[in-house]
């Protein structure tokens, strides 16, 4: 659920208590953590940390006014929700980080970046803390733009593709042109 908040402090008092208390305890987490580099504010209607537009121009694709966005730390309805993008982008980083949160017993409850949890119990705190240290701004940009060109070449239909093929084409004209076969009434057998 996206919040109307345009400032961290704002967002973290439009929570309840419990829940803006497990929130404050991850997002500790994660600035102790992050690459200087990264910037927190509110992006998508949640805490976001993501590249600034002074360090990555371009911007998210998806919406280049946006900075590109690293990760993201959300109450939704029914339960909250810490997302990285990093995990994300790559099997690699997504297959490290669930080999990682399994090591520690606790049932990891995840869409492609989205970690849903609904107590401060439910998180591997050190898993988080590991990935989110391991992931500085320039690796990170490197691997969003190796993801963007292999999405860009996968896209780009080749001239092959979208070019009919002479034979189909000719054959489709014969089709058009050819007057409908006359029917032609079949003969009785005659009996001897």
């Amino acid at each position: 659920m996206q919040s109307k908040a345009t400032t961290v402090k704002q967002y973290l008092s439009e929570l309840p208590a419990d829940r803006r208390a497990a929130i404050e305890v991850v997002r500790k987490i994660i600035l102790a953590n992050l690459d200087k580099v990264y910037e927190e504010g509110i992006q998508y209607g949640v805490i976001g940390y993501f590249v600034p537009h002074k360090i990555y121009p371009n911007g998210y694709h998806c919406d280049p006014k946006q900075p590109l966005p690293f990760a993201g730390l959300a109450s939704q309805k029914n339960y909250m929700s810490l997302y990285l993008m990093y995990c994300y982008g790559g099997e690699q980083e997504e297959d490290w980080f669930r080999a990682q949160w399994a090591k520690t017993g606790k049932k990891l409850d995840m869409g492609k970046c989205c970690v849903r949890f609904k107590r401060l119990e439910d998180l591997a705190l050190d898993v988080i803390a590991e990935t989110i240290a391991r992931v500085p701004a320039r690796k990170y940009i490197e691997q969003y733009e190796t993801l963007l060109k292999s999405q860009r070449i996968k896209k780009k239909p080749s001239k092959a593709a979208t070019s009919k093929p002479k034979a189909v084409a000719t054959t489709q004209k014969l089709v058009k042109k050819s007057k409908p076969a006359k029917k032609v009434p079949l003969r009785k057998k005659v009996r001897k």
